[in-house]
């Protein structure tokens, strides 16, 4: 006989954008942290209302690019002064030579580092999440708002959440199973 269904967080659905970001404020107000919205277009509002102010990608990929720069400017000063060949009577340390390639390794890992932290930052690929437990999600990506609040919130408590998420006119409430 299988145990009782382990909750991921309870799913609040609504009907338009404007009671989602509200929820969503009242949310945050109330001390929920581990939440999470879905909506089937961007909504700007909803960052903020979700609390995500800042990211951790630019700093990658300035990172990256700085790695990238360093590594197109040593390559060539490397190989002109491991295999010093005189062309023109030009010096082995030629600068100017080396920035074409210094800019396109600048930009080459600069944009790969922002792909592979984006991916890393968003949890991609996933090709499984519980929220797809909810057979009612399938409307996210048509005309449904959802706001769902994960059981990993340290103020999550299954009636309390429910009862609060009620009160936020939402559609209907439900429960993600893990």
């Amino acid at each position: 006989m299988a145990g009782p269904l382990a909750i991921y967080g309870l799913m609040a659905e609504f009907d338009e954008p404007s009671l989602l970001v509200a929820a969503t404020h009242r949310a945050y107000q109330e001390g929920y942290r581990r939440m999470d919205a879905y909506s089937p277009f961007r909504i700007e509002e909803l960052h903020e209302a979700l609390g995500v102010h800042h990211s951790r990608l630019p700093l990658i990929v300035l990172i990256g690019g700085l790695c990238g720069c360093l590594g197109g400017y040593l390559l060539p000063y490397w190989v002109s002064v491991a295999y010093p060949i005189n062309v023109g009577g030009r010096p082995f340390h030629s600068w100017p030579a080396f920035i074409p390639v210094t800019f396109e390794c600048t930009i080459l890992v600069a944009s790969l580092s922002a792909v592979l932290g984006m991916l890393a930052l968003n949890g991609l690929p996933m090709p499984y999440h519980p929220v797809f437990n909810l057979p009612r999600f399938a409307l996210a990506s048509r005309n449904r708002f959802f706001l769902c609040i994960e059981a990993q919130d340290p103020r999550f408590d299954l009636d309390g959440t429910r009862r609060f998420l009620e009160t936020l006119g939402a559609r209907e409430v439900s429960s993600v199973a893990d």
